[in-house]
């Protein structure tokens, strides 16, 4: 089964020259390949908020962008007031066509920025909102997050973190905005998909994208596409998209693999013991359940 994960994959994407290499990121890093698949497919009729965390690092230090559209670095708990802001003024000014994304980590989107992003939905903005989701505070010393696995280790965890972790997929999609989904750099097709169908709605638009911190979890430079494939096959991260609230679709999911095979290549998991592997798995076969039986009920 891990074959799957490192089968040979050849995509026909097309892409507008949006996000340009010379960026900060560590080499190998899967937020930077997360970046070029959501901006280019964007496309230049877009402007972008980036709050403190490491997709400001690559987006680059004002005035200099590795980005060829307006970039505003807002704090870090308002990304989804400042760009809700920005659509407004937007509209305000004749340009409804110009997308206003916000793009995130999940520090800034699962802990700080939550209340401001719960708010919009709320308001129905028309607003595009990127968590990369890296599982934790990578950009400043690897510190748990809400968005942490359980038993992940972080420097804030050394023990492993004894909670579980946040569903903010179900939380979105429980105030019912237009258009909720995850995806992965592992799936480059999966995720342009998305990133376009949520170009073609109004509203609040929420797409939280698995981006593994190399560092952070302690992979090879490598492995960041191989282990979000795995993170889909095991079924820890199913791929699924949420319309209105109701409507659930299921995109790419386990294929059977064991969180075994997720879970070893993985610095933060080396201390784990077979019986709390076992509890992973078994919360991980919990939850896929659920959202089959969700899959199957709106089907």
């Amino acid at each position: 089964m891990e074959n799957k994960a490192n089968a040979a994959r050849y995509y026909d994407i097309h892409e507008e020259k949006v996000f340009n290499s010379g960026h900060q990121a560590c080499p190998g890093c899967g937020q930077a390949l997360a970046f070029r698949y959501v901006l280019n497919t964007m496309g230049p009729e877009t402007i972008a908020v980036v709050p403190p965390s490491c997709a400001a690092i690559i987006s680059g230090p004002q005035p200099y962008s590795s980005m060829r559209i307006p970039v505003y670095q807002t704090t870090l708990e308002a990304s989804a007031a400042s760009a809700a802001g920005i659509k407004r003024a937007l509209i305000a000014r004749g340009k409804e066509h110009v997308h206003a994304i916000a793009i995130a980590g999940d520090g800034g989107t699962y802990d700080i920025g939550f209340q401001a992003l719960s708010s919009a939905a709320e308001r129905g903005e028309d607003i595009i909102y990127f968590c990369m989701d890296n599982e934790g505070y990578m950009n400043t010393g690897t510190q748990k997050s809400s968005s942490t696995p359980r038993y992940a280790y972080t420097t804030s965890t050394p023990g492993g973190k004894p909670t579980k972790k946040k569903n903010l997929a179900e939380i979105m999609a429980a105030h019912q905005i237009p258009y909720v989904a995850t995806a992965t750099v592992g799936f480059p097709d999966d995720l342009v998909r998305k990133v376009k169908k949520a170009k073609e709605i109004k509203g609040t638009r929420v797409i939280i994208i698995l981006t593994p911190c190399l560092d952070g979890w302690g992979l090879a430079d490598n492995a960041s596409v191989k282990i979000s494939r795995l993170a889909v096959f095991t079924g820890i991260f199913p791929l699924y998209e949420v319309e209105n609230g109701v409507k659930y679709t299921l995109t790419h999911g386990s294929d059977g693999t064991p969180i075994s095979a997720y879970l070893k290549p993985q610095r933060r998991y080396r201390h784990l013991t077979a019986e709390q592997i076992d509890t992973i798995q078994q919360e991980v076969d919990e939850q896929y359940d659920i959202l089959l039986r969700r899959v199957k009920c709106f089907a």
